[in-house]
């Protein structure tokens, strides 16, 4: 049996700004790194030990996973950074404040954009503030220009099979520090859970989601270490 921790995120800075963030390399907020070093303090005294970790290419990830495994005494443990574990690319929404796009195109449309399974918000324009194309961290990869929760799931789930669960079938136990829509594609993924309930599943911020698999990858247990910040989770 395996283990696998799914770790999102502490509180970004636009999180807290109530913007579209996606790939914007934003850093935590001080509440975020309290959650980061909350979220190792409870895997430290749940006795749950790493063998690899996985992460975004974006700094709230990458520094969520530093500081948690420093406050569980792994801190040197490698991080496996992928961009195929980066949060969902909002595309033209990138940077915009929610409630100010709900103002302008209606709640309706944007709850749409935001909580559809297959529905993904307008293109981003090329040239502009938040064009990614150009930037050396996806240097020679075809990144999107827009995703649904779908399109995300289907640029993780090659990632998944190709990197993680071999890590995972041969008995490792592996953390997954990453965001609220890359990790939500995996727990569709392990839950089998349907294209329209997956829209309704939250992933708390800093509070990791310990998940035993058997050999088949199916889980046979699954707690938010933080149960007073615990939400539902799918069935097994």
């Amino acid at each position: 049996m395996s283990k696998l921790v799914l770790l999102r995120h502490g509180q970004s800075q636009w999180n807290l700004e109530n913007r579209f963030t996606g790939w914007v390399d934003v850093d935590l907020t001080d509440r975020g790194e309290a959650e980061a070093v909350r979220g190792g303090e409870l895997l430290k005294a749940a006795g749950v030990r790493f063998d690899r970790v996985y992460t975004s290419v974006l700094k709230r990830a990458n520094r969520t996973a530093d500081m948690a495994l420093a406050a569980a005494g792994q801190g040197d443990l490698p991080m496996i950074k992928d961009w195929r574990l980066n949060e969902r690319h909002y595309g033209g929404l990138t940077g915009l404040n929610k409630a100010e796009t709900a103002q302008k195109h209606g709640d309706e449309q944007v709850t749409i954009w935001r909580r559809s399974y297959d529905v993904p918000p307008p293109p981003m324009a090329r040239g502009g503030e938040y064009d990614f194309h150009a930037d050396p961290l996806y240097a020679g990869s075809d990144i999107p220009d827009t995703e649904s929760l779908k399109t995300t799931l289907d640029r993780v789930q090659p990632y998944w099979d190709a990197e993680i669960a071999p890590r995972l079938k041969a008995g490792e136990t592996v953390l997954v520090a990453a965001h609220g829509n890359s990790l939500r594609a995996i727990v569709k993924l392990l839950f089998n859970v349907a294209d329209n309930d997956i829209v309704g599943i939250e992933i708390p911020t800093g509070n990791p989601l310990l998940i035993e698999l058997d050999d088949g990858l199916r889980p046979v247990s699954a707690r938010y270490l933080d149960t007073e910040r615990a939400a539902p989770l799918p069935p097994l």
